[in-house]
């Protein structure tokens, strides 16, 4: 597996994110389908890379030449940060219901 950096292209993060260079949206979807649909593709993001880590430190393990040690600790950080990132997003989406919940009606 042969990972490499690429340079951050803000156009295309944007464009992936739903939005145009200037911060609005693209198109208007439904609310609750466009949420759905990032969280399940971030989610698989995020286990894509942590599969990928652990296929890297197996092969790193395992003596393999085609695996360098540099390349799997960029694959464990980037894994890493993909998950603290996934469990502040749930931390907050729990912290907003919880909120929410106590609402007064």
């Amino acid at each position: 597996m042969d990972l490499k950096l690429k340079p951050f292209d803000f156009a295309q993060a944007a464009a992936r994110a739903g939005l145009r260079t200037d911060g609005q949206p693209l198109a208007v979807r439904g609310a609750a389908g466009g949420f759905k649909a990032a969280m399940s593709e971030a989610l698989q993001s995020v286990s894509r890379a942590q599969h990928d880590a652990s296929a890297l430190q197996r092969e790193l393990q395992l003596d393999n030449p085609g695996v360098s040690l540099e390349q799997t600790m960029v694959a464990m950080q980037k894994a890493q940060l993909g998950f603290q990132a996934t469990l502040q997003v749930r931390n907050r989406l729990v912290q907003a219901y919880t909120e929410i919940m106590n609402m007064q009606v």
